[in-house]
C-alpha cells in the first residue's frame, strides 16, 4: 500500500511529533494544555460544542477554576484566554444542524457568539447539502500544532480508560450519569498541523466567506506537557470526505483510502468504528475473508445506538453486513465485538481506528458506514510504517486499546500474539468469562417496519463522486427559513393581540 496524493489522500506531510490520545480524559487535559500555549489564532472545527463543560471533571476549586487558575468549563476557560492575550483570535465553526437537534444549546451558544470578547468567534455551518452534516473535529493552533479525530467538545465526551459503571465525573450538564464512551483522536506538529490548519482555515472560509489567511512561520513549537510522542519526523497522509457542491463533485479519498488498505493487508485489519454498515467496505472485506490466506478482521462497535432513529438507519443494515461477513468467513478470520464494564454494562464506542499488519495506522472522525463515505464532511489522518520501530509503536498502540478492552495489561497481549500469531486467539484466550470484556455482538432480527425503513437508507445516504448538490439550496438556507418563519409567526400572534 502506498499514499497517493488526489486518490486516497488530500495532503502528506512531515508530522515532527505524533501521538495517539485514547478516551476523553487524556484528550481534554492534553487540548487545554496546548490552547494555554496558544499565542496568535485558535480556530476549532466541530460537529458540536458545549461551552459548559468541564475540561477537567472533578478538579475544580470553589472558584470553579482547575488547578491551572483558569477556569474549567470550556466557554469561560476561552474567553479567559481571550482576555489574557489581546493578540490572541479563537475561531469557533460548528455544524448548523446541531442547533435543531440540540435547540437547548441555543442560549449558550448566543452568549458565546455576543457575550464573550471580540477576539471570540463563533459561526455556524450550513454550507452543506440539505440532509448532510459538517463532521470533521479538527482544532488548529498558531499553524503549528493540531488535534484530529473523533472527539467532540461536547457534553458526554468524557471518560477515562477504566470506563467505570455509574463514574461520577462522567455526569452530564443535565445531571444525570453518561454511560462509558471509548474515542480516540491524534495530536500532531510540524507541516503536517499546517496542513490541517490549511483544512480548518478553508473550512471556515467557506462558511463565512472570509480568509483567514496563513500566520507567520515564526511561531514557537506547541506541546501538550501530558503527552509522549508516539511516533517523531514521519510522514502523514490526510484524507478527506465531502460532498459535492455546484461546482465539483464528490471528494472520497477516505474511502478509497480504506479499500487500499483492506486490499494490501496481510495479517489482520482491527477496526473500532461507531457504525458498520457501509456496503463498499462490507464487499471489499467480503472478498478477503474467502481468500484461503487473507487476513483476520476484527471490528469493536457498540452494542446499540443510544436512539430509535440511528438504530433503524445504523444498526439494522449492521446486521445485514455482519451475515454476509459471516457467510463468506470460510476460514473463520472474522469477529465483531463490544465491550462492556466490570458490571457488564456496554462501553459506547465512538473511536474512529483502523489499524494494519502493524503497518497501517489511521485516526479520524470517518465512520464505518455510507455518510462518511460519500455525503458528510470528514477529515483523517494516516501514517504507514517504513522501519521496525515504527512498526512496533503501532504494534504497541493495537494491544494497548485491545488490553483496554479487555482489562489486561498490554504485556499480556504481546504474549499471548507472540503465542498464537492471531489476534482473534488472542481476544477468545485472554476473555473473562464476565466482567470487563469484549463480547461478541448479536443481534435479534428486527421488526419489518423498522427493516423496510433502514432499507431506505434515508438517514445513511450518500452520494456518487458524480453527483451535484441538489439544488444549490443548503442547510443553512433551511436554518434562515426556519428562523423567519418563527419570526413571522411570532409577529402574526402580536398583531392579533
Amino acid at each position: 500500500m502506498e499514499f497517493l496524493q488526489g486518490v486516497n489522500c488530500w495532503r502528506m506531510d512531515r508530522a515532527d511529533r505524533f501521538s495517539v490520545i485514547v478516551d476523553g480524559k487524556s484528550y481534554f487535559r492534553a487540548l487545554r494544555q496546548a490552547l494555554l500555549q496558544a499565542r496568535q489564532r485558535v480556530l476549532m472545527i466541530g460537529w458540536d460544542f458545549d461551552f459548559g463543560i468541564e475540561m477537567l471533571p472533578g478538579e475544580s476549586d470553589g472558584h470553579d477554576n482547575a488547578p491551572d487558575g483558569f477556569p474549567n468549563r470550556i466557554g469561560p476557560f476561552l474567553d479567559a484566554l481571550a482576555d489574557h492575550n489581546p493578540d490572541l483570535n479563537i475561531y469557533m465553526l460548528q455544524w448548523s444542524g446541531g442547533v435543531l437537534l440540540a435547540p437547548g444549546q441555543v442560549l449558550p451558544s448566543l452568549q458565546m457568539k455576543f457575550l464573550s470578547p471580540d477576539q471570540v468567534h463563533l459561526a455556524f455551518d450550513g454550507r452543506h447539502p440539505v440532509g448532510a452534516c459538517h463532521h470533521q473535529k479538527v482544532v488548529a493552533i498558531d499553524d503549528v500544532t493540531a488535534f484530529c479525530g473523533g472527539i467532540d467538545v461536547t457534553d458526554g465526551r468524557w471518560d477515562d480508560r477504566d470506563h467505570l459503571t455509574d463514574n461520577p465525573q462522567r455526569r452530564l450538564l443535565g445531571g444525570e450519569i453518561a454511560q462509558p464512551w471509548h474515542d480516540a483522536a491524534v495530536v500532531l506538529d510540524g507541516p503536517a498541523a499546517h496542513a490541517l490548519s490549511e483544512l480548518a482555515r478553508s473550512r471556515w472560509a467557506r462558511a463565512n466567506g472570509k480568509d483567514l489567511g496563513a500566520l507567520p512561520a515564526s511561531c514557537d513549537p506547541i506541546w501538550p506537557d501530558s503527552i509522549k510522542p508516539d511516533f517523531t519526523r514521519i510522514t502523514v497522509a490526510i484524507a478527506r470526505t465531502e460532498p459535492p457542491e455546484s461546482d465539483r463533485a464528490a471528494i472520497n479519498e477516505i474511502e478509497t483510502l480504506y479499500l487500499d488498505a483492506i486490499s494490501s493487508a496481510k495479517d489482520y485489519l482491527y477496526f473500532e468504528s461507531q457504525y458498520f454498515c457501509s456496503d463498499k467496505i462490507t464487499d471489499a472485506l467480503a472478498r478477503r475473508l474467502r481468500e484461503e490466506d487473507g487476513p483476520e478482521v476484527i471490528v469493536i462497535n457498540p452494542f446499540a445506538s443510544p436512539n430509535s432513529a440511528e438504530d433503524i438507519a445504523m444498526n439494522i443494515p449492521r446486521n445485514r453486513m455482519i451475515q454476509q461477513l459471516a457467510k463468506a468467513d470460510h476460514h473463520s478470520r472474522f469477529a465483531i465485538y463490544y465491550p462492556v464494564t466490570r458490571a457488564e454494562e456496554p462501553i459506547y464506542v465512538h473511536a474512529k481506528i483502523l489499524i494494519s499488519d502493524d503497518r497501517f495506522l489511521r485516526v479520524g472522525s470517518s465512520n464505518i458506514d455510507r455518510r462518511s463515505m460519500g455525503f458528510d464532511t470528514e477529515c483523517d489522518v494516516a501514517l504507514l510504517a517504513e522501519d521496525t520501530a515504527t512498526s512496533h509503536e503501532i504494534r504497541t498502540i493495537l494491544h494497548g486499546l485491545i488490553a483496554e478492552h479487555l482489562d489486561r495489561d498490554a504485556n499480556e497481549i504481546d504474549t499471548e500474539v507472540a503465542k498464537t500469531k492471531r489476534l482473534i486467539a488472542t481476544i477468545e484466550q485472554l476473555n473473562r468469562p464476565s466482567g470487563r470484556r469484549l463480547r461478541r455482538l448479536e443481534q435479534s432480527p428486527p421488526s419489518p417496519i423498522k427493516e423496510l425503513l433502514a432499507e431506505t437508507r434515508f438517514f445513511d445516504p450518500r452520494y456518487r463522486s458524480s453527483a451535484k448538490a441538489r439544488t444549490g439550496i443548503t442547510a443553512r438556507h433551511l436554518i434562515w427559513g426556519a428562523a423567519l418563519a418563527v419570526a413571522a409567526t411570532v409577529l402574526w400572534k402580536r398583531r392579533k393581540k
